[in-house]
């Protein structure tokens, strides 16, 4: 029986739950939470204590990611889907273009599409396991697509389409499992944002971005256009990216956020900077993700799901399964085990694991986790 197979513990990666067990910086981080118990918890946000935790986000994003001069970090709530909202009406001032290469990549273009005051977006589609980049495109006034589709393991390049500065248009970027894991040059962007629930270690339920002055003047022109008489468009407050970056400025939020997920956040921030920020964290990344991608490559079973070597992702890797093993035994023995979330993503329908290699996830945890796979899979056949 499954639920009987017991890996032995040697083989099991040193901090036994493979990817959210108590490794040192989720032990500063869960200490850090339980002192927030006695002077965080239960603060209003628009006091110093919680506000001086914001600050320190904000500043450390900022030095993590080497923003330019006259960017800016904002936060607000509601996690990346709610910023596809505030992007449709604070940041699309009439039409744009996206990039659709999964389940992710193709949401922030069905909301546009959705939106009664912007016209019908243009699309361009990639298979899935396989990426694009919009292409230059008259009448469109911003270019969106995802660093990392989370979905399928791609990876895809950040750089601002050609002749997009030149027409006016900016260049927004969805990074949620990307950021923080995947070098990126902030100046090629516009609006470089994310939730907190994936490099940094934290929990869901905000958005950060990071914002170039072009697209505070824009967000700024939109919602000055919408109070025009007669004007179509309606910016509602919640979905105001300058009443969010108001906020932001002053170190907090519009509505009341989980203060644990802040406190979470800022650990996790501190432990990145302290180690040798973005630099050290995507080499990291990528050398979990080579142990993977390598072993799969070896393995008479599995094999990358991502063909193309230059847009796999070095944060989330899928591997396909041979149809003799299947994907959700090994999951479930894997959990079984002590070893979680390692399942494909279910909309994708494949037999397949994917694997988060943030990180707080030690290289040398990966390479357990194949030794565990390989006993799974052995004990199996």
């Amino acid at each position: 029986m499954i639920d009987s197979m017991k890996i032995p513990s040697s083989m099991l990666p040193e901090d036994g739950r493979f990817g959210c067990g108590p490794s040192k910086i989720r032990r500063k981080q869960v200490a850090a939470l339980a002192e927030a118990g006695t002077t965080l918890l239960g603060t209003s946000h628009r006091q110093s204590p919680v506000k001086h935790v914001v600050a320190s986000i904000r500043e450390g994003l900022a030095e993590y990611f080497s923003i330019p001069d006259g960017w800016q970090v904002a936060l607000g709530n509601g996690g990346a889907s709610a910023f596809w909202e505030v992007a449709c009406a604070s940041l699309i001032a009439r039409r744009g273009a996206f990039a659709s290469y999964g389940s992710f990549s193709g949401k922030f273009a069905a909301s546009a599409a959705k939106a009664p005051f912007l016209e019908e977006p243009v699309v361009y589609k990639a298979d899935f396991g396989s990426c694009t980049l919009p292409q230059y495109t008259d009448d469109v006034d911003v270019y969106c697509w995802a660093h990392n589709e989370t979905s399928t393991g791609v990876m895809a390049p950040v750089r601002r389409i050609e002749g997009s500065r030149e027409q006016g248009a900016l260049t927004l970027i969805d990074a949620t499992s990307g950021a923080g894991g995947l070098p990126v040059d902030i100046a090629q962007t516009d609006a470089y944002y994310f939730s907190p629930q994936k490099v940094f270690g934290s929990d869901g339920g905000l958005w950060f971005a990071i914002l170039s002055p072009d697209a505070v003047k824009r967000a700024e022109d939109v919602e000055n256009s919408a109070t025009l008489e007669g004007a179509r468009r309606w910016v509602p407050p919640f979905l105001s990216l300058t009443q969010a970056l108001a906020n932001s400025n002053k170190n907090q939020t519009l509505n009341t956020p989980a203060i644990g997920t802040l406190v979470l956040m800022n650990e996790q921030v501190k432990w990145l900077n302290e180690h040798g920020g973005l630099k050290w964290a995507s080499k990291r990344c990528a050398k979990s993700a080579k142990t993977l991608y390598s072993w799969a490559e070896k393995s008479d079973y599995a094999k990358p799901f991502v063909e193309d070597e230059s847009i796999r992702s070095n944060v989330v890797v899928t591997i396909d399964l041979d149809d003799s093993i299947k994907a959700s035994t090994v999951v479930s023995a894997l959990r079984e085990n002590g070893i979680v979330d390692t399942s494909g993503y279910r909309k994708l329908g494949r037999n397949q694991l994917r694997i988060g290699v943030f990180p707080s996830v030690k290289p040398s945890d990966v390479e357990a986790l194949t030794y565990c796979i390989d006993y799974v899979v052995e004990h199996l056949q």
